[in-house]
């Protein structure tokens, strides 16, 4: 994966190592989200509502690592057009549940806790390999223009405005991993947004903290309801 990466440089590549990185304590949040799935009893009463927490995400859980898997053939050929398609399907599919679907955490509930943490931490990464994979695929070599300067500016400034500590600081490690990858303007522009998201995810959840009522509150769209 790595000779892939360093034939098809772009605007939007990385640090290949910060994916890496990611990727491990990701994948043993999984595995333990997947334990409590093979667990938990469905006949027993008090079981019963923290398995349903968990199969309700388990759709997209699935969609997500069948895409993943099916990108990571096509990269490692270096047909990465066709491998757009597959992390495409996955971020997008992620970023519906956890900003339409996913419901608001409860802190009490271990398969709440795992459930929110799986999906934002999955949708989180699932925005860089989006990047990652857009630029290498369709623009290698070339520097950002004005427009994917404001994009990217814009496009990571709203996410993190409408972020839970866990998505948002998600969106500011996606920003970092961009910042080293890259290097110039480039880098240091990325560096400031990467500072100015990090801000926007600790004023948004410090004025509006998401923990309420002894549950975790909910992120955008979810806290616009709270006020109707």
């Amino acid at each position: 994966m790595q000779d892939v990466n360093d034939a098809n440089i772009s605007f939007w590549s990385p640090q290949p190592y910060f994916i890496g990185a990611f990727f491990f304590p990701q994948q043993i949040l999984q595995i333990a989200w997947l334990y409590r799935l093979w667990k938990l009893d469905p006949s027993k009463q008090t079981e019963r509502a923290e398995l349903d927490t968990i199969t309700h995400y388990v759709p997209y859980y699935a969609i997500g690592n069948l895409c993943i898997a099916t990108w990571m053939l096509f990269w490692n050929s270096s047909q990465l057009k066709i491998s757009n398609v597959f992390v495409t399907i996955n971020s997008f599919t992620q970023l519906y549940y956890i900003f339409g679907l996913l419901p608001p955490m409860n802190t009490s509930s271990t398969s709440s806790v795992l459930t929110h943490v799986v999906a934002k931490t999955f949708g989180g990464i699932g925005v860089l390999d989006f990047l990652h994979n857009t630029s290498a695929g369709f623009f290698v070599g070339e520097d950002p223009s004005t427009a994917v300067k404001v994009i990217t500016g814009l496009g990571f400034a709203g996410l993190s405005a409408a972020s839970d500590w866990i998505f948002g600081g998600c969106m500011v490690y996606d920003l970092l991993a961009l910042t080293v990858g890259q290097s110039g303007s480039w880098r240091t522009l990325l560096g400031a947004y990467t500072v100015g998201s990090a801000a926007i995810v600790a004023a948004k959840n410090m004025a509006r903290p998401p923990y309420k009522d002894g549950g975790y509150g909910r992120a955008a769209t979810e806290e616009v309801q709270d006020q109707v």
